[in-house]
């Protein structure tokens, strides 16, 4: 059995249909911050982990979340506090040292970077600001061995 987790961020108020289809076929779903209307989250079905953004300080989700997985660690936050236009991975990566994984957003720019350990990755804008002309996310595929795939969706604009 593979567990198949749907990311995304920077929806600013909207997302796109297809991005919430796709996430409701998910086990479950993290959202990276910058979610500006909470409602805007009501269209998911599946459990639902997300952290405040840099325009989210009136929404009661936590900062920071650290996700137990098989497999590894999985660290989430928005990203803005490691730089402000774009955040530092080796910021994130000091940060979270034990991580297999970190999840940001703030860019609006889809990244799986695998370079080094832990990875960092950001799922890019689930909605229609600054988005470069297509919505995105990622659903994290773990399997039976405990292995981690990143798979990129892009929807365009609508």
């Amino acid at each position: 059995m593979t567990l198949k987790i749907g990311i995304l961020s920077d929806s600013h108020g909207w997302i796109h249909p297809d991005i919430i289809s796709l996430m409701n076929t998910c086990d479950q779903i993290i959202h990276a911050g910058d979610i500006i209307e909470e409602q805007t989250l009501s269209v998911f079905t599946q459990p639902l982990t997300a952290v405040r953004g840099n325009n989210d300080a009136h929404l009661k989700f936590s900062d920071i979340e650290i996700l137990e997985l098989l497999g590894g660690t999985l660290a989430v936050e928005h990203g803005h506090e490691h730089g402000w236009k774009t955040p530092s991975h080796k910021s994130l990566r000091q940060t979270y040292p034990n991580a297999k994984a970190i999840i940001y957003g703030h860019t609006h720019k889809q990244v799986i970077d695998t370079e080094s350990s832990p990875w960092v990755i950001n799922p890019g804008a689930s909605g229609t600001v600054r988005n470069g002309g297509s919505s995105k996310c990622l659903v994290l595929n773990i399997d039976n061995s405990q292995n981690w795939e990143f798979t990129p969706h892009i929807f365009e604009s609508i």
